[in-house]
């Protein structure tokens, strides 16, 4: 029995994203120095108002509707159009316990699909949608690109598919993890053409959307709402990654049946969302004041963090762009490729775990996020700060950012010496 049961196990393993976690932990616990660049875990506390309706909800047990409490629908509904051009209806909002399991029911709700992932793009993609039973492609762009598919990707992939009959999703996600960085309303409107054409049910991950820095964030559906599932929740933009409460629209177009089976494989997996957090999150997405402010302390807090740690790596001689939103670099360190490797490191993952080993840094490699193994890039989460600090203090260098960076940085310079220093 053990042995057919090892032999029939499936090709999925821990998320790198809570693995690497797991080890920043363990090195803090055997009081070893550790810098959390690793995990992209808002730092900033979940607003006193929204705790405060959690308490006042705590009672609640019992189990809700599958597709999730009417009024938090509904307010989320009002929520999200305000910020976009496309309506929302709440029929067709979905609540999860946690956007992360409401993209595998999007996913899992189709069978026998192609799914095109952006690479670099986040770890979880990919084995969910194998999970679903998919086939997963990857769009591999490049540093020059802001790391960002092209009109002319898409349309060379989606021409060339070996079976044009099977339904294609695309997984968008920006602003971006790993990289923070977004695309603009033009650059959406030209994808838009390519997926119209080619009938492409796009899965839009806009969990950072509302951490813009600039307030700006621009939703794919505006340009192609019939085709666009919206997925966001709670864990970015309002501190709560905890309380896994996840948000889906699906675009009535894509109609009732698959709405249907999305809801149906919702309630074969997680059910409902926890009552109390479903209660507490109706006063999270109702606009006031206190919203608005947190989330502008917040974008500014994430923009000079961000700016100020690409800054210092591109004067070490690390090609990273600044962010635009949410809270990741992606910074490559191929301008170190031969000096790394008369060091014996030749891949993302032997840099990273030499990097740990010698500063107590972690980062994640690109190689976990669809890059090839060969690639020198890595995740860098600029969010090792006291966020409750930050918000009182308004906008400064945070002390154990600015440690982690400068032993990084100082890293490279003595580990490889002898390589040019980017000009900025």
């Amino acid at each position: 029995m053990l042995q057919r049961l090892q032999q029939n196990l499936r090709d999925t393993q821990h998320s790198e994203t809570l693995l690497v976690n797991q080890i920043a932990n363990q090195r803090a616990a055997e009081d070893k120095p550790i810098f959390r660049f690793g995990f992209g875990q808002s730092p900033f506390p979940v607003p006193e108002h929204v705790v405060a309706a959690l308490r006042v909800a705590a009672h609640r047990k019992e189990y809700l509707d599958v597709q999730g409490l009417p009024e938090l629908r509904s307010t989320v509904a009002k929520f999200h159009s305000a910020r976009q051009t496309q309506q929302w209806s709440s029929e067709q909002v979905v609540i999860g316990a946690g956007s992360k399991i409401l993209l595998f029911c999007l996913l899992a709700a189709v069978q026998n699909a192609d799914v095109a992932l952006v690479a670099p793009g986040w770890v979880s993609y990919e084995p969910q949608a194998r999970l679903a039973g998919h086939r997963v492609y990857h769009l591999q762009t490049e540093l020059e690109q802001h790391w960002r598919v092209t009109p002319e990707m898409l349309e060379q992939f989606c021409s060339q598919r070996r079976d044009l009959e099977r339904p294609l999703f695309l997984i968008l996600n920006y602003p971006g993890n790993p990289d923070g960085l977004t695309y603009s309303g033009e650059q959406l409107a030209a994808l838009a053409n390519v997926l119209r054409k080619h009938g492409v049910m796009v899965i839009s991950d806009e969990i950072y959307g509302l951490l813009h820095h600039r307030g700006q964030h621009v939703s794919i559906a505006d340009y192609y709402p019939e085709g666009t599932m919206i997925t966001s929740g709670l864990s970015k933009w309002c501190g709560a990654g905890g309380w896994r409460l996840g948000i889906a629209h699906i675009p009535v177009q894509l109609g009732a049946d698959y709405m249907q089976r999305v809801i149906g494989v919702c309630s074969e997996t997680f059910s409902c969302a926890p009552a109390p957090i479903q209660h507490a999150a109706v006063v999270a997405y109702t606009e006031d004041e206190r919203l608005h402010q947190f989330l502008q302390q917040q974008r500014s807090i994430l923009a000079d963090t961000g700016q100020s740690c690409a800054q210092s790596l591109r004067q070490a001689g690390v090609a990273v762009h600044d962010p635009e939103g949410g809270f990741y670099l992606f910074p490559d360190f191929s301008a170190y490729r031969d000096k790394l490797a008369a060091c014996g490191i030749t891949s993302g993952a032997e840099l990273t775990q030499t990097i740990l080993e010698d500063t107590g840094v972690t980062l994640l490699p690109g190689s976990a996020f669809g890059m090839p193994e060969s690639s020198l890039t890595a995740r860098l989460a600029y969010v090792d700060f006291d966020g409750s600090q930050a918000l009182a203090n308004g906008n400064q260098y945070h002390s154990n950012m600015e440690e982690g960076i400068k032993r990084l940085c100082n890293w490279l310079q003595t580990r490889t010496p002898g390589v040019s220093v980017a000009s900025g």
